[in-house]
């Protein structure tokens, strides 16, 4: 990675009267140096960031910042101005301005780098330096970690004072050597490795039952003894969380000002930062062992069950950064007078409903079931489908035949390898239904629901009810363990309900009617679908595969795509499953890769036509499409949705037919083109594939040449485009 800052990212005369003008004039510095590939799309990103909270701190700085596509690299932009610029601060405008830029993939080590910047700037010897600097060159090397800090004097953190100039000297130390520099990889690991310093000294006391601190014990962020403790005296504990939307900077910089903090108070201040570069847990030790807690954030606390029943203080990220001092005095304010909050309660509610809405329809609720078994079952489709189709490339389309390779294998013939691998992934489909059925009735009623769920899926195994026998047992399963739930039971039996009571009378329920109400009206319908679709031939099957293509193009992997995946993968669920049954496996697969694939020529063909991004997204689609990954259209469809998702059905029906018109067959329910060679007439499947991608690319083509072009978009000026994605400039995939 290239130097996070250089001195053409700096303005130390910095002209601009308004925020947007400012981050115009540092982002135009980006553009230039091919950090930012389009500079409008980046500044709306800031302004959308700006519009969430400000991003003004006391102290005269500003810090717009944000997460953006248009982001080749980790990138800093910093301007100097005279006049001072408004950022929103409670203390007046900001005369030091921080652009943070972050690729929207950007990767742990790179955004906790970003996040040692946030907290130097808690350090005012620091700011006081970026003040006096005398020109770019030096401005960038201090925020770099090139150089060390010398200014002294009031900042951004005030008049510094002996708790706080032993702050700034600790800072100062970190600025100045690599371990702390911004822009060196060693940095990555500053904050992690302070929380884990105050985690383990407050672990290792709590574990010894100690009233004060061991001898060199590393408090607060973990530099120093905590000072104003008396010897045998425990200190006051906090715990903290700090978090914010983009979780780069103002996360990192209330963290540096509670245990600044802290630290002039007296006080033990264990901080998790809950940041975009992953947190790290506080011990489980630290956290009981702490007499108050102070959650700083404006993104919801992940895990917040942990801290509950201690005094605790709850306020947005920036009460963090500028009145840390007031939320220690009030945490331990309700430590002294006993106000603590509720302590810990067991989730409420179903995997589903914890999930989303409480409000969510019932119709909504019944996709999420069905979606859950789904999700659930599609691995087993996969690793058995898969294995079964390379014990037949193996060993022959007879070896289906072969006998146990438990009584005859022979290491060193090929078919004994071929029955291994069939045998071992006929197993594998043997738990298709019941984990469909399983997990169905998990999704409704959680762990009560799996062993009634499990055993009505394997009853519909035997009485041959197949797919739609597992489904109809999961949602059997999941309402009865609801109503058996809704009982009033004595207090004596409910602690053996979950374990004894409902497995056994739900399981009873779901075996009665399964094998005596409807287990029989099931099997013959499952019979009567296998029956139409081994006649289907000609123009039916034709339409038939249309209609799935349509279906597998539609959202490209949501819930209609995985209707008619299922709808497939089920047909082939079998030891020896039917002609047509692989014909419609087929059909789906090749559909399914044409999105990728054509936005993937599309961009190679016309690259005028899409943004920087979307041709690097393009590139990944090449893979993503040949393994039979829909998704990998997704970043296409959400930029532009009337244009490339009807594209994609049509090309996706057209696949669709052709495969099912050529009697092209697939075994195996995953794979795209690294199983073609298990694929029935091969050479016409992979014409059927090409006649869909050309169909989907020409239309989008044309559809997006017919778009009249804004004054700054790539396609309104090639040459412009072209300087905004230098070559070589990577971009993260879209997800």
């Amino acid at each position: 990675m290239s130097e996070m800052i250089t001195a053409d990212l700096v303005d130390l005369d910095l002209s601009a009267d308004t925020k947007e003008a400012a981050a115009r004039a540092l982002a135009q510095r980006m553009v230039a140096q091919g950090r930012v590939t389009d500079l409008e799309g980046f500044l709306a990103d800031v302004a959308a960031r700006e519009a969430q909270m400000p991003t003004g701190l006391d102290g005269g700085i500003g810090i717009p910042h944000c997460r953006s596509a248009h982001v080749t690299e980790p990138t800093l932009a910093f301007g100097r101005s005279a006049a001072g610029v408004d950022f929103g601060a409670a203390d007046g405008p900001a005369d030091l301005i921080f652009l943070i830029a972050a690729p929207a993939g950007a990767d742990d080590a790179h955004l906790t780098i970003l996040s040692s910047l946030a907290r130097q700037l808690m350090n005012a010897e620091f700011t006081d330096a970026l003040r006096s600097a005398g020109d770019a060159a030096a401005a960038a090397a201090l925020i770099r970690g090139d150089e060390a800090p010398t200014a002294t004097g009031e900042g951004a953190g005030g008049t510094a004072d002996a708790g706080s100039a032993q702050s700034a000297g600790s800072a100062q130390g970190a600025v100045g050597t690599p371990q702390g520099a911004v822009g060196a990889p060693q940095g990555a690991a500053a904050v992690s490795e302070d929380t884990a310093a105050a985690s383990a000294a407050a672990s290792a006391d709590a574990a010894a039952g100690s009233t004060a601190p061991a001898p060199g014990a590393t408090v607060a962020d973990g530099s120093a003894p905590v000072p104003g403790a008396t010897p045998g005296e425990r200190p006051f504990r906090v715990v903290a969380v700090t978090s914010c939307p983009t979780g780069i900077a103002h996360t990192y910089m209330a963290a540096e000002s509670l245990e600044n903090a802290g630290r002039e108070a007296g006080i033990e201040v264990v901080v998790e930062t809950q940041g975009s570069a992953g947190f790290t847990r506080l011990d489980p030790a630290v956290i009981a062992a702490a007499d108050g807690v102070i959650f700083a954030h404006d993104v919801p606390v992940r895990d917040k069950d942990r801290f509950a029943g201690k005094p605790t203080v709850d306020v947005g990220v920036k009460a963090g950064i500028n009145r840390p001092a007031e939320l220690i005095a009030e945490v331990r304010g309700k430590a002294a007078r006993g106000e603590a909050s509720a302590p810990a309660q067991a989730p409420s509610g179903t995997p589903v409903e914890r999930a989303g809405d409480s409000t969510e329809g019932y119709g909504t609720k019944l996709r999420k079931w069905l979606m859950s078994g789904v999700s659930y079952m599609v691995p087993f489709v996969a690793a058995g489908g898969l294995l079964i189709a390379l014990g037949f490339a193996i060993g022959g389309y007879k070896i289906n035949k072969a006998p146990s390779v438990m009584d005859h294998f022979v290491w060193t013939q090929a078919d004994s390898w071929g029955a291994l691998l069939f045998q071992i992934g006929v197993v594998s489909f043997g738990f298709l239904v019941p984990v469909l059925a399983g997990y169905i009735a998990y999704g409704m009623a959680d762990r009560p629901g799996l062993v009634p769920g499990f055993v009505g899926g394997s009853i519909s195994v035997t009485i041959n009810a197949g797919f739609l026998g597992g489904l109809a047992a999961g949602l059997i399963a999941g309402g009865v363990v609801l109503a058996i739930q809704r009982v009033q039971i004595p207090a004596a039996l409910r602690g053996i309900m979950p374990v004894v009571v409902i497995p056994l009378i739900s399981s009873a329920i779901v075996g009665f009617l399964m094998f005596v109400v409807i287990g029989k009206p099931i099997a013959g319908a499952q019979k009567g679908l296998t029956d139409w679709l081994n006649g289907l031939t000609g123009t039916n099957a034709i339409l038939l595969g249309a209609l799935l293509g349509l279906m597998m193009c539609f959202d490209l992997g949501g819930p209609v795509n995985k209707v008619a995946y299922t709808f497939a993968t089920a047909g082939i669920a079998v030891a020896t499953p039917s002609d047509s049954a692989m014909k419609i496996m087929a059909a789906v697969m090749a559909a399914g890769m044409v999105p990728p694939l054509a936005m993937a020529l599309a961009t190679t063909v016309r690259a005028r036509l899409f943004t920087a991004a979307e041709r690097e997204n393009g590139k990944a689609a090449w893979v993503l499409g040949a393994s039979f990954i829909s998704e990998g259209a997704i970043p296409f469809a959400a930029a532009d949705p009337l244009r490339v998702i009807p594209s994609s059905m049509v090309g996706g029906a057209l696949t669709g037919a052709l495969s099912m018109g050529f009697g092209a067959t697939l075994r195996a329910p995953h794979g795209g083109i690294f199983v073609v060679p298990l694929i029935g007439n091969p050479l016409l499947y992979l014409v059927a594939i090409a006649a869909g991608v050309g169909a989907t690319t020409a239309l989008v083509v044309l559809l997006k040449g017919l778009r009249k072009p804004s004054p700054e978009s790539p396609a309104a000026d090639p040459a412009a485009q072209e300087t905004a994605a230098p070559q070589g400039a990577k971009q993260p995939i879209a997800a």
